[in-house]
């Protein structure tokens, strides 16, 4: 049994129901931050199902120079600090370089290390020193074994409130691929297992000047990873996917959000024989 995390009141791992992870890809406007906090929150409710919201602060890993990133460190995190005190959620944002970390780590519950930079050890170390919660995505190129080193360098500062997200694999050019058994591999490591069911989908730089996606497959994907045991699903949504200012393509749309979580959580229900 994998090692049990918890962020308030909020268990991850072990024999734990399913957790969501969800929100938009970045955060667009304060307001709309709020809105998609409390339509997320309200399914969640209604489906029992743990809830930690996620949004970016700043993309920093967008394909084109003009690809909107985000409100900044500064404004951002006051966005999500302001999400979290007045709808009482535990708050996740990815982290893209160990300067931010101070801040970051005042108002994140969950730092998130990119898969981009999984294997960028002063950032992981600098993250895992905060004493937060590390969730760190499996990097695109790396094989679900080669996440013990990593797990390794956070685990090196005492910090084991550690999260590990599958979120697919390099499958060829502009294009990824969710290879299952990787759940179950990482769960031997003794750490809850996340998966990114947004991002698995994603077709990096599929569209020349920014990313694509197969948004109809998150869905089937998602009832996929709670059968193989993941301990939580990490899915991007947005009121209006098409309008979305990053990752549209490869978005859940807010309205179809709550079919899907209900189909995931009798999967996961079965999964765990509860």
């Amino acid at each position: 049994m994998n090692r049990i995390v918890q962020i308030d009141n909020i268990k991850i791992g072990g024999r734990n129901p399913i957790v969501l992870i969800a929100g938009p890809c970045v955060i667009e406007s304060e307001l709309s931050a709020l809105s998609a906090a409390r339509h997320i929150k309200d399914i969640a409710r209604r489906l029992g199902m743990p809830f930690i919201y996620k949004s970016s602060y700043d993309k920093a890993n967008r394909t084109s120079i003009g690809s909107f990133r985000g409100p900044g460190l500064k404004k951002g995190l006051a966005i999500l600090k302001r999400v979290k005190r007045e709808l009482d959620l535990p708050i996740l944002s990815d982290v893209h370089c160990k300067e931010e970390i101070d801040e970051a780590k005042k108002v994140l519950d969950i730092i998130q290390i990119p898969a981009l930079l999984s294997r960028q050890t002063d950032l992981v170390l600098a993250a895992a020193r905060t004493g937060r919660v590390v969730n760190i995505k499996k990097g695109q190129f790396l094989a679900p074994w080669d996440m013990k080193q990593v797990i390794n360098k956070v685990a090196s500062t005492g910090n084991k409130n550690i999260l590990l997200t599958e979120r697919g694999t390099s499958f060829g050019y502009n294009n990824l691929v969710s290879d299952f058994r990787s759940i179950p591999i990482m769960k031997e490591f003794g750490y809850p297992v996340i998966y990114d069911a947004t991002h698995s989908v994603q077709m990096p730089g599929g569209l020349g000047d920014r990313s694509g996606g197969e948004s109809k497959f998150i869905p089937r994907l998602s009832m996929a990873a709670a059968a193989c045991g993941a301990d939580g699903i990490f899915v991007e949504v947005h009121e209006d996917p098409k309008k979305a200012k990053s990752d549209g393509p490869n978005m859940v749309r807010l309205d179809d959000l709550e079919d899907m979580l209900r189909k995931v959580k009798a999967i996961d229900r079965a999964a765990r024989g509860s």
